[in-house]
């Protein structure tokens, strides 16, 4: 993958963040966390580098690139952080006011006939068959009519996250899906299982408000 396009514009948009919560959350002095992000640049750009392309109707491209910068910035701390902390570290990294934008503005669209026929398209395509940092789906609606659920059985950011030496502390990517539900207004986030923490699959179940 090429470090144009969307992943040099993550680094923009979110390495100011990544490198405030590295003294926010973590507690790291200025310099430090200075120092840091100073060294997380070419690490993400190396790890970038070695992805594959995505196909054009891959919709995922954007979480397999924000698992590198990530991964890029744990590499490049002093020390390997608890995946708790890292978990709310990441959250807080991510939720700039832009992205809690982009939530509310994807949670208006939810649930329509376009968003529905995206989720059955991406989980037709199987991207992971070709590429092993994509993700496969299988698409569920709630017989009810409160939702559905999008059930992963492959997942690139399992596969990045074991390439990279940082597998046990995955999870802590896992828990975004909450907070950028919760950002959207309009679902409750619901999960039984995750891959990453040894579960058959990767639930993501969007269940409607009220």
């Amino acid at each position: 993958m090429k470090y144009a396009g969307m992943s040099f514009g993550m680094w923009v948009l979110f390495s100011g963040s990544f490198q405030k919560q590295l003294t926010a959350v973590l507690g790291y002095d200025a310099a430090t966390a200075k120092a840091i992000t100073k060294k997380a640049k070419p690490k993400y750009k190396a790890i970038i580098a070695d992805l594959p392309e995505f196909e054009k109707a891959d919709r995922f491209k954007m979480n397999i690139v924000n698992c590198a910068m990530l991964g890029a910035f744990i590499l490049s701390m002093p020390q390997r952080p608890e995946v708790d902390r890292l978990t709310d570290y990441y959250a807080k990294a991510m939720m700039t006011a832009p992205m809690q934008w982009f939530c509310r503005k994807s949670g208006k669209s939810k649930f329509t006939a376009k968003d529905i026929a995206a989720m059955k398209a991406t989980a037709a395509l199987n991207a992971a068959d070709r590429n092993p940092y994509s993700w496969n789906m299988e698409f569920y609606e709630y017989p009810d009519g409160s939702g559905y659920e999008g059930r992963f059985t492959k997942c690139g950011i399992c596969v990045l996250m074991k390439e990279l030496g940082l597998y046990d502390l995955a999870p802590a990517l896992c828990r975004l899906d909450y907070t950028m539900s919760e950002a959207g207004g309009v679902t409750n986030f619901v999960r039984q299982y995750t891959l990453a923490s040894g579960g058959p699959y990767c639930d993501c179940g969007y269940k409607k408000k009220g």
